[in-house]
């Protein structure tokens, strides 16, 4: 079921591409931001169906760990993206005003939610009050880059090679209507919300059957799983030449998923979602801010040569993304003893492993104090013993028998 449902995920992202492009030659949308809009919020949507089902199942690390960790994957895909484009570095060809301001925006989102995951957050209305901050900041977010795709406060300047595609693709697309485009992208969408729905409910058996954390397979698993429409969206979109698309896409989709937080805590069952958050997610969180900050570098200094096929930053944050899984790992197995045992609950030794360290001890020395007071009785018992043996027995006078 994981393998099946994660094809429809590709299959149905690599048609987004050409449907989006086309929507923006019809209605003279900006490459970046129907990047950020259409295919953004399309390829969300599987982020949208496992944050829905974890949360609901009442596993909030997973439907938390999934969205940090396809942040984090989203922008390694760029660095994927580089090597199929292969000529130049991708960033050179694809810095605009539009681009830089939705990555550093999303940027903002996700060290704001670290920052809310390392110091707690409180229930305000039934949610979390720092969740509801981040949904705030991203409707805020999408709102300014809508604003922004059309102002002209600064130009990039001896851009490396245009942005638009052949004419011979733009023809055969014009010949669709917008009204036939729309469709055709409502379909994928709904084939994309029904296989990621699939995808998280078997990525959590996946996790029940193998004793992984739960956070180690929504960082990895579901997270890479759930990144397929991406990559394979911005495949098709560089090899349109859509490269602000692409680009618009990854930073897109991440601004999305901060924003899926406030509906993990709409849907689940308890305290808010970032309170039960720790050291794991702020890692998350941080990595892809600093993953995201390579790129905006790379942006900015437009660097055309390539290294391995990729440019200077991809391979920058491939790498800063390996040693990040390293960690991953470490507190995994870190974490792994305290997701043993609230796995096995219902038995006896659950019951002890819920109890705080504090009760801990106080049952503890109680009953060394029970110990060395039953020690004590039998001491003396046994002292009373020895004592009645050493007094000397009186015997009877002997009498003769008549």
């Amino acid at each position: 079921m994981f393998a099946a449902s994660a094809v429809v995920v590709w299959l149905s992202g690599w048609r987004l591409a050409g449907y989006v492009d086309a929507v923006t030659r019809k209605t003279g949308l900006s490459q970046a931001f129907a990047g950020m809009l259409l295919l953004g919020g399309i390829t969300s949507l599987p982020e949208v169906a496992a944050v829905s089902t974890s949360a609901a199942i009442g596993n909030a690390p997973l439907a938390v760990n999934n969205l940090l960790g396809t942040a984090s994957i989203n922008i390694v895909l760029l660095a994927v993206a580089d090597i199929i484009y292969g000529r130049k570095a991708l960033t050179a060809v694809a810095a605009q005003p539009a681009v830089l301001m939705q990555g550093v925006l999303s940027m903002l989102l996700a060290t704001a939610v670290a920052m809310i995951a390392t110091a707690g957050d409180v229930a305000i209305f039934g949610v979390g009050a720092g969740s509801l901050a981040v949904a705030i900041g991203g409707i805020g977010a999408l709102w300014l880059s809508a604003g922004y795709q059309n102002s002209h406060v600064w130009e990039v300047v001896g851009q490396h090679e245009a942005a638009e595609a052949g004419t011979d693709r733009q023809g055969a697309d014009d010949e669709r209507s917008l009204a036939r485009l729309i469709l055709s992208l409502a379909l994928c969408a709904v084939l994309i919300l029904i296989a990621g729905f699939v995808l998280a409910s078997s990525a959590d058996a996946v996790a029940t059957k193998t004793g992984l954390a739960a956070g180690m397979v929504g960082f990895v698993l579901v997270g890479l799983a759930t990144s397929l429409p991406e990559i394979s969206s911005i495949t098709a979109a560089i090899r349109l030449r859509r490269y602000q698309m692409a680009l618009g896409d990854i930073f897109g989709t991440n601004i999305f998923n901060m924003l899926l937080i406030f509906l993990a805590d709409l849907v689940y069952r308890g305290e808010p979602v970032l309170a039960q958050s720790g050291r794991f997610e702020a890692i998350g969180a941080i990595l892809a801010v600093f993953l995201t900050g390579i790129f905006i570098v790379g942006l900015l200094e437009r660097r055309v040569r390539t290294i391995f096929r990729m440019g200077y930053d991809a391979f920058a944050a491939m790498l800063v993304f390996a040693v990040g899984l390293y960690n991953f790992v470490a507190v995994d197995r870190l974490s792994r003893p305290a997701s043993a045992q609230a796995s096995s609950a219902g038995s006896p030794c659950h019951i002890s492993a819920v109890v705080n360290s504090h009760s801990t001890r106080l049952a503890l020395m109680s009953a060394l104090d029970r110990c060395r007071s039953f020690k004590v009785m039998v001491n003396q018992r046994s002292e009373s013993r020895s004592a009645s043996r050493k007094q000397p027995v009186s015997k009877r006078p002997e009498c003769d028998v008549p």
